[in-house]
């Protein structure tokens, strides 16, 4: 048997720490990460390697040769452009003819035994072993469901938390049989698991998963990479060590040569030394990794570090759970009481302060007795990813300073063409003015021109993205309707829907890179307004709706503005047509923008008051952005969302177009007890995160839980302004009221509950939800959800929140209660189980 190690990652996520290096050769107790995946590999008998290169070959072949020093031969494949992994491997078929190939990653930190999965694919006779392991976090991973022989039957490549049915992931270590080869093209980008897996299913062959326990980590990032050291200190990984072993005191010692550790060097637990090292009397090392040619000075406490090459640390100085890159200095009598990365060639001075766990660039100097109290890049937090959900959010000032706003702006204009059109949008709060002029310069910088609109809400400019194919992308600034301190910047694309996930990862990747494009004086962008922005919404909003129907019914309305950006447009529309109304808050105050749910109690009653006392037909809420919406029925009662779902469904029913069906798209939780009695809709249930334009423009009506609606003949994107007048429009043409048809609803017992869950249980509690659906009518369409007599349960992670949610329908409020309390029950075993 031959190997293949995949060695061509950039290493984006883990920066700064690649900076100068490519990621397999991240030292790993002194060795490059790399190095021990081939030494574990030769410990199973196999002796030939296939190296796959791409970012700075040079230096992972200046480390391994060819190989013979370390009893193997090495041969080396670097593709001429980026073919995915599968691709990848296919371009050194030529190497691996004639027997199997063992296929592993160069950048992870595994203990697994080899000889397991090797034994595993033999006793198989298997085309192809995907091997699996149980992971706390599933996202970053493909996730598999294997049945109790090891075949699998599911697989789905880096899903959202909603599409988790499993903590059981897929680690990249393969085995394949060297005629599976045949099915990866020729000089093509391909994947494994986007592409080639689903292929050989597709032909009927079959995959099994050998799963196996054991330590492994894919050091994706740099909070990672210092996890893992300390999980190796911490014996949770059985790793070699080089060195001579010396016993100091209580601790251990793992010595280099021509290192020197003194009479006086207090070692606790372990402590691994390279060569020519120096320590200093009275230094204290307590679970650190230091790399050649390293310096500490007297009485310094190091605890859970890990030092490079070549650093030097001065004297009494208090290091916690640091990691020091190569060549760098630390002064005096410094604190790291929380934690720090910092990056290569960096200089912290004396008496330095660092109040919190920080990462820290390269090439940066910090002076004399300064207080460190963010990351010397941006922001004030060191963050996995930046966009959730299309959007950027944090503390106006703090994470979301000017300088990060300019930097996100560069970083965004690099994903986009030269001299193309942005619109740009904010509400009227002076937080959200101060970060979208910020955001305009790095957009400029970059080539890119803004079309201005100023302050309107963020259904008009998503309005017009989707009418104006000129401008191809658009940003909005608004202020938290939650968070009073936090400004969110939302992102859409050229239909005016939130960005992929994909723009999201590429704009990220060119940020933490700092891979900003910067034109040339003669093609920076312009800034022009975007004037008809607002009276093209308003003619579009009159044109679409059925003014006639309202004028026959008269109907009346109360709503609440909650002081958004809505009053510059939706006063404006529902005079236009005519529409009786009362409107309240319909006036801007930032003081209250930024302390919104203090006034929604009372907004609340004031709507339902009057649309009782008044016998008005309808009353509604809706929030600043003008997407979320919250409706009251005649008689004064608030709608929860899944009441006003169904009697939105009841009214799309009842004025469908004669011999044509109402499609409707919603969310695999909603209920279904009206379905039977809907026959002029055709209803599409799954999930309702990442959806394309294509799949979007099939339906007629968008619509979830939430109250937020999307009429397609109008826009693809959630519009509570124009929502609610269709919801008028369509109560006049079908001549009913709403409390009629709350009742209509039926008898039915819907329920959500929200569930605190870690970010490092979702997986196992998504693989235990999964299990017990086994034998059950089940759908995977987003979450998993189990089909009940008369009902349902579903469970779907939070995306970004540390919970799950779980929705339940049931015949009866006794049966549904029954029902959440058993599941939640379930949950909280499920917790204790894996804790223990």
């Amino acid at each position: 048997m031959k190997a293949v190690v995949m060695a061509g990652g950039f290493g984006t996520r883990i920066a700064p720490l690649t900076h100068s290096m490519p990621k397999p050769m991240l030292p790993v107790l002194n060795r490059p990460m790399m190095e021990h995946i081939i030494m574990q590999l030769k410990d199973v008998g196999i002796r030939e390697f296939v190296v796959l290169l791409y970012f700075k070959p040079e230096i992972i072949k200046g480390h391994f040769g060819d190989g013979s020093k370390f009893g193997i031969k090495i041969d080396y494949v670097l593709p001429d452009d980026d073919y995915g992994t599968a691709g990848a491997v296919k371009k050194a078929e030529a190497l691996l003819a004639g027997e199997p190939f063992i296929i592993a990653s160069g950048d992870l930190v595994t203990d697994f035994d080899f000889k397991k999965i090797v034994a595993f694919h033999e006793s198989k006779q298997s085309k192809i072993t995907i091997t699996l392991t149980s992971v706390a976090d599933p996202l970053q991973f493909g996730v598999v469901i294997a049945d109790k022989k090891g075949q699998i039957k599911r697989f789905l490549e880096k899903p959202g938390w909603g599409e988790v049915f499993s903590d059981t992931i897929n680690t990249g270590i393969y085995i394949l049989e060297p005629e599976i080869l045949s099915y990866i093209p020729e000089n093509t980008n391909y994947d494994f698991s986007k592409d080639l897996f689903p292929k050989l299913m597709n032909e009927g062959i079959t995959l099994w998963g050998c799963a196996i326990e054991g330590y492994w980590r894919d050091v994706g990032n740099p909070v990672s990479y210092r996890e893992a050291m300390e999980d190796i200190m911490a014996k949770r990984v059985a790793l070699p060590m080089n060195g001579k072993r010396v016993k100091i005191g209580e601790g251990v010692a793992f010595v280099g040569e021509g290192s020197d550790l003194p009479k006086g060097v207090a070692v606790e637990g372990i402590a691994l030394i390279g060569d020519r090292v120096k320590v200093a009397k009275d230094a204290v090392l307590r679970n650190v990794i230091v790399g050649n040619d390293c310096a500490i000075g007297a009485k310094s406490l190091l605890e859970n570090c890990t030092l490079w090459n070549g650093v030097k640390i001065g004297e009494g100085n208090k290091i916690k759970n640091s990691v020091f890159c190569n060549n760098v200095a630390i002064g005096n009598k410094t604190s790291f009481n929380f934690g720090a990365i910092v990056a290569e060639e960096c200089e912290i001075g004396n008496s330095v302060h660092v109040e919190k766990d920080v990462i820290v660039w390269p090439n940066k100097a910090v002076e004399d007795g300064a207080i460190v109290s963010g990351n010397i890049i941006w922001g004030d937090k060191y963050k996995k990813v930046l966009f959730e959900g299309g959007q950027v959010k944090g503390r106006t000032n703090i994470e979301l300073s000017c300088e990060m706003a300019t930097k996100l702006a560069s970083a965004f204009a690099s994903t986009l063409p030269v001299n193309s059109r942005v619109y740009m949008s904010r509400d009227y709060h002076r937080a959200s003015r101060m970060l979208k002029r910020a955001f305009m310069s790095g957009l400029m910088s970059g080539g890119v021109t803004m079309m201005n609109a100023h302050f309107v809400p963020s259904a008009v400019l998503r309005h017009a993205l989707s009418k104006h194919k000129d401008v191809i992308a658009g940003v909005h600034f608004r202020q938290s309707e939650s968070q009073n301190q936090q400004t969110e910047i939302l992102f859409y694309d050229e239909a005016g829907l939130p960005i992929s996930t994909n723009t999201e990862k590429n704009c990220e990747r060119i940020f933490f890179r700092e891979n900003f494009r910067r034109v040339a004086n003669d093609e920076l962008g312009y800034i022009y307004e975007a004037g008809s922005m607002t009276s093209e919404y308003l003619a579009e909003f009159s044109g679409t709706i059925d003014q006639e129907a309202i004028k026959s019914q008269k109907p009346k309305i109360a709503v609440d503005l909650l002081f958004g950006n809505t009053a510059v447009v939706y006063p404006a529309a529902v005079n236009n047509l005519g529409l009786d109304n009362i409107m309240l808050d319909a006036y801007f105050d930032d003081r209250k923008l930024s302390r919104l749910s203090t006034y929604v109690e009372s907004a609340r009653f004031n709507v339902s008051q009057i649309v009782k006392n008044l016998k008005m037909t309808a009353g509604f809420l809706i929030y600043p952005h003008g997407q979320k919406l919250e409706i009251f029925t005649n008689d004064g009662k608030i709608l929860e969302g899944h009441e006003a779902l169904l009697i939105l469904l009841q009214l799309l029913n009842a004025t469908a177009a004669h011999g044509e069906k109402t499609k409707v798209y919603l969310p695999v939780y909603a209920p279904d007890v009206l379905d039977s009695k809907l026959p002029n809709l055709t209803i599409t249930r799954g999930k309702m995160h990442n959806l394309s334009t294509e799949t979007l423009k099939g339906y007629d009506v968008i619509a979830t839980l939430e109250c937020e609606f999307a009429f397609t003949n109008f826009g693809l994107s959630f519009d509570a302004m124009y929502s609610s007048v269709k919801i008028v429009e369509l109560l006049s043409k079908s001549n009913t009221k709403l409390s009629d048809l709350l009742v209509n609803n039926g008898r039915y017992h819907f329920a959500h509950q929200q569930i605190p869950c870690d970010i490092s249980m979702k997986g196992v509690m998504m693989r235990k939800f999964s299990e017990e659906a086994m034998g059950k009518e089940v759908s995977f369409a987003d979450g998993v959800k189990i089909m009940t007599e008369g009902g349902f349960i579903v469970m779907i992670p939070d995306q970004y929140e540390e919970a799950i949610h779980l929705y339940i329908q049931a015949k009866n409020e006794d049966l549904g209660n029954k029902l959440l309390t058993e599941y939640a029950a379930k949950i909280a075993i499920w917790k204790q189980g894996e804790k223990a």
